[in-house]
């Protein structure tokens, strides 16, 4: 197998200070939490970035600001920019981060309900103009499903050439209006993807850590992070992203999944070469 990759988001676009105290707003909150859960094990950091009053944002000059100052402190260190954003941001306003020199960030892909009127909308259109801005700037997309249809709709896509290879998935689990996270469509999810294709497994909330033990032992990679989930058990807060991150590193002991860097990272998703001092 594969050593393991473990992404960490540290904060999402939904979650409060209010749901826990550690979610990051701040430019220095966003830079510490990052930097713990790189020190904790983290090779790839799943960015979304907020004001200093919690509103999630998706400015350009403020992803910049975050990435240029998380570099200073971990500068091997993956940072993959979300372009979800937050429910009811349009196609341009999601794609700003992508004007950045980056590696690698989110393509969502499909629509789903996210609770009470609230849709996220990623119709067949926007994927294909995501995918397509992303490989002609030579961004890797992670492409994130939420359920077996979207991932029918990527290999459709991929068939027609408007999504190329190498194809990496994360399969986000147990989103009200998604699939849930039971060991059944974890395993459903897996065999529907191309052996060739690697994939990350995204688990929220009570599905986290039993979904990241499945990833661990049938050789995927995992997500984790306060975006997914607050709590490092059952009534428990986390006391910041590190303490997830650290959990899965002791679950990977029990199955011997070494770690990945960074490096070992790039070389497993199949990376291009990167030049960090022109990150920006």
């Amino acid at each position: 197998m594969d050593n393991l990759i473990i992404t960490c988001a540290i904060s999402g676009a939904e979650v409060t200070k209010q749901d826990n105290p550690y979610v990051p707003y701040t430019i220095e909150e966003t830079v510490e939490q990052a930097y713990q859960a790189y020190l904790a094990g983290a090779s790839i950091i799943h960015l979304h970035v907020r004001e200093d009053d919690g509103t999630p944002t998706q400015s350009k000059s403020r992803y910049e600001a975050i990435i240029k100052r998380i570099r200073e402190k971990c500068n091997d260190v993956i940072i993959q920019p979300s372009t979800g954003g937050a429910v009811g941001m349009q196609r341009d306003e999601r794609l700003q981060p992508t004007e950045l020199n980056i590696e690698m960030a989110t393509l969502d892909c499909g629509t789903l309900n996210f609770g009470g009127d609230d849709i996220f909308v990623n119709t067949e259109n926007d994927i294909k103009h995501f995918a397509k801005v992303m490989h002609e700037k030579s961004i890797l997309p992670e492409l994130e499903c939420f359920e077996k249809g979207h991932i029918d709709l990527v290999l459709r896509l991929h068939k027609k050439g408007f999504i190329y290879d190498p194809m990496h998935f994360s399969f986000v689990l147990g989103v009200n209006g998604g699939m849930t996270g039971e060991a059944r469509d974890f395993h459903f999810l897996k065999e529907s993807i191309p052996k060739s294709c690697t994939y990350s497994v995204a688990g929220i909330g009570r599905f986290e850590f039993p979904l990241a033990e499945l990833a661990i032992q049938n050789g995927g990679h995992v997500r984790v992070g306060l975006e997914d989930n607050l709590y490092i058990e059952k009534g428990v807060l986390a006391k910041g992203n590190q303490e997830l991150v650290k959990k899965v590193c002791e679950i990977a002991k029990k199955y011997n999944r070494e770690i990945a860097t960074p490096s070992e990272a790039r070389q497993i998703l199949k990376l291009k070469e990167f030049n960090h001092e022109n990150i920006l």
